[in-house]
C-alpha cells in the first residue's frame, strides 16, 4: 500500500493541517489512530474522505491534498502511467489481503457450476484477484499472466464462473445480486466464503 505525495511537506511549524485522502473504511480508521499519535509530536492531519478509487491521486495532483493512503504500488504506477500526473511514493502503508465475501454461500465448496462472481474492473486489482481464484482452484491462468492476469487469461474454469467486473466500491453492495464478490477491501461483517 503507497502513501503517495506530490512534494515534500516541512513539519515544523505547522500552520495548516495536513490533508490527507483516504478511502471509507479501514484506511479511514487507520488514519483517525494515526491522527491521534501524530497529535502527541504536534502534527495536525485532517482526514479527506473519498467514496472511490480515482478521486484521491487526482485531488492530491490538483493540490488540493498533502497525501494519500489508500492504494498499493501497482495501482498508483497504472494510475500515474494513464494520467501523466507528478505523484510519487512516499512511503508504505497497509496492505489488504483479498478475501472473498458471500451471502448465498458459507465455504467455497458450496460454490455452484456458474455461479455469478463479482470483481474489480479495475485493471490492476483484477490481477491479483485472478491469482487468489486460482490458488483455490477456481480457473487456471495462463503460466506466464502473473499480476497483470485479465479475464482473457482464464484458461479453465472447472465451475464455469460468470465474471461480472464492476467498480471497487460498489463490490461490496452487490452481495444480494452476486453468489460471490470481492470487495477492494475487507469490509465488515459480512459472511466470509
Amino acid at each position: 500500500m503507497a502513501l503517495t505525495a506530490t512534494y515534500a511537506i516541512p513539519l515544523l511549524a505547522q500552520e495548516k493541517p495536513l490533508k490527507i485522502g483516504v478511502t471509507a473504511g479501514p484506511h479511514e480508521q487507520i488514519l483517525e489512530r494515526v491522527i491521534k499519535v501524530a497529535e502527541k509530536v504536534g502534527l495536525k492531519i485532517q482526514i479527506v474522505e473519498f467514496s472511490d478509487n480515482v478521486q484521491p491521486n487526482a485531488a492530491l495532483a490538483t493540490g488540493d491534498l498533502d497525501a494519500n493512503g489508500y492504494q498499493y504500488k501497482p495501482y498508483l504506477d497504472q494510475q500515474i502511467k494513464d494520467r501523466g500526473d507528478k505523484l510519487v511514493n512516499a512511503g508504505y502503508t497497509v496492505n489488504f489481503p483479498i478475501d472473498l465475501y458471500s451471502k448465498k454461500i458459507k465455504r467455497l465448496e458450496d460454490l455452484k457450476e456458474g455461479a455469478k462472481f463479482g470483481i474489480p474492473n479495475d485493471p490492476t486489482e483484477v490481477g491479483r484477484v485472478k491469482l487468489v481464484l486460482q490458488y483455490k482452484g477456481l480457473i487456471k491462468l495462463k503460466p506466464e499472466s502473473g499480476l497483470k492476469a485479465t479475464l482473457l487469461d482464464v484458461i479453465d474454469k472447472p465451475k464455469k464462473l460468470k465474471f461480472l467486473a464492476l467498480d471497487a466500491t460498489k463490490l461490496p453492495l452487490s452481495l444480494d445480486d452476486l453468489d460471490a464478490p470481492r470487495p477492494s477491501t475487507p469490509t465488515p461483517p459480512r459472511q466470509r466464503a
